[in-house]
């Protein structure tokens, strides 16, 4: 029997989000090869199994709104606009990396479509975001601001002081929590005191709302409608997805701390897997979601080829971007 719900939908602009959701993973995985061989040094975190808060959310921004995010950035990255291959040269170290090769993975950034930057410190980027809306607000700009922080960041004191400063000057902010269910390799149940972070932006007054974070569909509405009111005037509220990240903490971490079972059961309820379930309910053939996996594949293993052969920065540009406040041993203050 044919389910009408399904006649509402926007199919092209669903292909469209697993198009992203699948240059994602498709990034994330060419990335963990490339560690593997040695051409990406420090840690990588993939975000394997998150893709849908991603495109969910970044799909609904306009080029000019910014976007701060975690250690885990380069799914959020690329769903702003960030050009892949100018991501790959980035974590290669290499010339034409987005910052000249010099921030890696964990602080990558490209101003030009409005990403301020992932950071290596865990819920530094939410008051970051405050002061970035502040500024937003005080220019009268109809631009917005989007934090994405995972689970871990509610219990360090930035997200008390970045929130209550987002709500007492009523500046427009969307803050998002990417629970994933882990801090780095605890569960966030077993060191969070009460509700989490909802109830505690609640606490403070803001507007909140929990999605499916494995549900694109879901994450995409929840986004529209957020973003919508936000850049209306009604100032900063709190969106949490609870999704699940398939690998470990990072690329080389083996999980072990959690059951092979559960990682199982993830994979099969992933966002990818679940929006193609949709998709061939609505109609769209086989053949056409395998194009769209494929396709993506295809560009990013030719990026990361191309990364690999893209020659290393000269070794004068170490000096540039770099603020001299002079020797402190002569003039501390």
């Amino acid at each position: 029997m044919h389910d009408t719900r399904l006649d509402n939908l926007d199919r092209a602009r669903l292909v469209d989000m697993l198009g992203v959701m699948h240059r994602i993973r498709a990034f994330e995985q060419e990335a963990i090869a490339a560690q593997k061989e040695g051409l990406v040094l420090g840690a990588i975190h993939p975000s394997i199994g998150q893709e849908a808060v991603a495109a969910g959310i970044c799909g609904n921004l306009e080029t000019a709104d910014l976007l701060l995010s975690t250690h885990r950035g380069h799914g959020h990255t690329l769903a702003k606009g960030a050009e892949p291959l100018a991501m790959m040269r980035e974590l290669f170290g290499r010339e034409g990396g987005t910052c000249g090769g010099k921030g890696g993975s964990m602080h990558i950034a490209d101003f030009g479509v409005g990403m301020l930057g992932a950071n290596g410190v865990v819920g530094a980027n939410i008051p970051i975001a405050t002061g970035a809306a502040h500024a937003l607000k005080l220019q009268g700009s109809r631009q917005i601001v989007v934090c994405i922080f995972g689970d871990g960041a509610v219990n360090r004191g930035p997200f008390l002081e970045g929130l209550n400063w987002a709500r007492v000057f009523d500046l427009p902010v969307l803050f998002v929590c990417e629970d994933n269910g882990f801090s780095a390799t605890t569960r966030t149940r077993e060191m969070t005191g009460g509700d989490g972070a909802g109830a505690r932006a609640a606490s403070l007054g803001l507007d909140t709302v929990e999605v499916d974070g494995n549900d694109v569909i879901a994450v995409d509405a929840a986004a529209r409608a957020a973003i919508d009111a936000i850049r209306g005037g009604a100032g900063p509220m709190l969106m949490t997805c609870r999704t699940y990240r398939i690998t470990g903490h990072t690329a080389v971490d083996p999980a072990s701390y959690r059951p092979a079972q559960e990682v199982e059961d993830a994979r099969a309820t992933c966002p990818i897997a679940r929006l193609e379930a949709v998709l061939r309910l609505a109609g769209e053939e086989d053949a056409r979601l395998h194009q769209v996996q494929q396709t993506a594949a295809r560009e990013l293993a030719a990026i990361a080829r191309t990364a690999r052969e893209t020659g290393w920065p000269d070794p004068a540009g170490a000096y540039t971007d770099v603020q001299d406040i002079g020797d402190p041993r002569e003039r501390a203050y």
